[in-house]
């Protein structure tokens, strides 16, 4: 058999791309009766039917590193956040919980603050300054000038990228202007509505070097966190994580005990913004808690 990577999946359709190129095949009936899902960036082996044409049959999925559910892919190395500087205007509890979600998969992460050339005040300095106190990679860009650019491509190498954010703040206007080719559809922000048309239907694994893919997928403007245990959510903010095995209490939550390790880096080593944010995502976790008692 054929091994190869699941690159994009359409009408029950999958394809393929492998050493011999790219081949279209569809999946057996056994993972349809077992409840499995074949999904883009899935590492699979495939039995070819006709070489000519590539056409093949879907049979063996291996086992999966990482499983992102909204955009959904798998064996996904990094996630690379995308949020406009300007036109839409910054969202930081929005990018917070894209921020808690790819933390949540173990991902590793970049931020990359496009639309900087929109910002005449360069207010996106301050953003980038505290998620890099974080422990962030973060890239000042601009798609249309072409700065911080190479900065990204060189960020892309040699990983699976899950590209995640707004609509309106040009993901795929960046990788057009990292990746020439590639030339995705950038659709035009709606003045009236300050938010992007859909441009991107699927999600999609796209090979941009050798051994680099990169997934552009939906933009979408809110974020459910709700299956995360209030508890676990302090393990998902990055600067936490030297503190929160410090405190005098086992299962401090870090809000309203004493002698919290956590609470005494407020404004050193946590910035009050991402820790009150912090605050407000257990509160609602909480009640979300209570509800479904």
């Amino acid at each position: 058999m054929l091994e190869g990577v699941i690159v994009k999946g359409i009408g029950g359709f999958y394809y393929i791309d492998t050493k011999r190129g790219v081949f279209e095949t569809r999946a057996r009936g056994i993972f349809r009766k077992e409840g499995i899902r074949p999904t883009v960036g899935d590492h699979v082996k495939i039995s070819v039917l006709d070489e000519e044409n590539k056409k093949g049959s879907l049979d063996e999925i291996l086992p999966r590193r990482t499983e992102l559910i909204r955009p959904r892919v798998s064996n996904v190395d990094q996630a690379v956040i995308v949020f406009a500087a300007k036109s839409p205007d910054m969202n930081l509890d929005l990018l917070d919980r894209f921020l808690l979600l790819a933390e949540e998969q173990e991902l590793d992460i970049v931020i990359v603050l496009n639309k900087i050339d929109k910002d005449n005040n360069q207010d996106y300095e301050e953003a980038a300054t505290l998620y890099r106190q974080a422990g962030y990679l973060v890239i000042c860009a601009s798609a249309e000038l072409g700065s911080g650019v190479e900065d990204l491509k060189a960020a892309l190498e040699n990983r699976i990228s899950v590209f995640a954010g707004p609509s309106g703040v040009g993901k795929s206007s960046l990788i057009n202007a990292a990746f020439p080719g590639l030339e995705l559809n950038t659709g035009e922000l709606s003045k009236k509505i300050q938010r992007g048309r859909h441009t991107t239907r699927h999600a999609e694994l796209i090979r941009i070097t050798e051994n680099s893919y990169i997934v552009d997928s939906p933009g979408f403007t809110s974020l459910f966190l709700n299956h995360i245990p209030s508890e676990k959510l302090q393990y998902y903010f990055k600067e936490f994580e030297p503190f929160v095995h410090g405190c005098y209490y086992n299962g401090c939550m870090h809000i309203n005990e004493p002698d919290c390790a956590v609470k005494a880096q407020i404004g050193k080593a946590i910035h009050p913004m991402r820790y009150q944010r912090y605050v407000n995502i257990v509160q609602e976790l909480k009640k979300e808690e209570e509800r479904k008692k």
